[in-house]
């Protein structure tokens, strides 16, 4: 069965958060042609608006009313803000926990109903490369960044149950220029494959709360999108074409974590502060 491609209307005004992050600096030009309008945002200076297209806006995710401000105005929240690495649990509860609550209570208050949440594949981290996992899968977080990823998809079923917000929630893998290392051969996701995911994300009908994995079509693959197949997602770039560099790499003790666990080496960061 073939999947057509949604109505693409251009949304009046999207809005982009984490902006000047490696992933938001790529979809700052892929994400163009979805909006008249795309406001930029983060808590880190952002490159100036280039044209009356762009609107870029510092904000605070911590900050409340900084947020409820940041989202009027916008039919649609691409929601990449955050730190998106392992760090300790206060570090991670301003933008990534509280960050969210202010996102979907900003978008409750001003009508916006549907929101595209960049989770991660460190949501399932500690289950092992030999197991094969659909959104169902029990969660199995691998830190901090992890929980609070697992967080933000619960914040997203509550508020599409209570007040019909949809979201599609985005388990990225290693979305990179290219794979860096063997297990990044199963969890790459291409720029392409990322902006087409959006797209699809942004524009299907009736998605409720649909998670859905970030991956291209590779060919050692952990996660199974059946869940997710109304998007219509279809991965046109695999890992395979550097499969010759990186199995020129060291490989890794058998008891090491990125052999071990599908999370990688977010399983064993940490603690911090001791």
């Amino acid at each position: 069965m073939t999947i057509s491609s949604p109505a693409r209307i251009p949304f009046n005004r999207l809005l982009l958060t984490g902006a000047a992050g490696g992933l938001g600096k790529v979809l700052r030009e892929r994400l163009r042609t979805c909006a008249k309008v795309i406001r930029l945002s983060d808590i880190a200076d952002i490159t100036p608006a280039i044209d009356d297209r762009e609107e870029v806006v510092l904000c605070d995710l911590a900050d409340k009313n900084a947020v409820h401000q940041l989202v009027e105005g916008v039919d649609a929240i691409v929601h990449f803000g955050g730190v998106s690495t392992e760090r300790s649990f206060e570090k991670i509860l301003g933008a990534n926990i509280c960050g969210v609550f202010h996102i979907y209570e900003a978008a409750r208050r001003h009508g916006v109903k549907r929101v595209i949440f960049a989770s991660s594949n460190h949501v399932i981290g500690f289950h092992k490369q030999d197991e094969t996992l659909d959104a169902h899968s029990p969660r199995r977080p691998d830190s901090y960044y992890g929980l609070s990823k697992s967080y933000g998809e619960d914040m997203a079923t509550f508020y599409f149950d209570r007040y019909g917000i949809e979201t599609v929630s985005i388990r990225i893998g290693s979305s990179f220029p290219e794979p860096q290392n063997r297990r990044m051969m199963s969890t790459w996701l291409s720029f392409g494959d990322l902006t087409q995911l959006l797209e699809r994300a942004l524009y299907t009908p009736g998605v409720g709360h649909t998670v859905v994995y970030g991956v291209s079509d590779n060919r050692n693959v952990w996660w199974d999108n059946r869940f997710a197949t109304a998007l219509g997602y279809a991965p046109q770039d695999s890992s395979e074409a550097f499969r010759k560099q990186v199995d020129a790499l060291p490989l890794p003790a058998t008891d090491d974590p990125v052999r071990v666990y599908q999370g990688g080496a977010f399983c064993v960061a940490g603690p911090f502060g001791d």
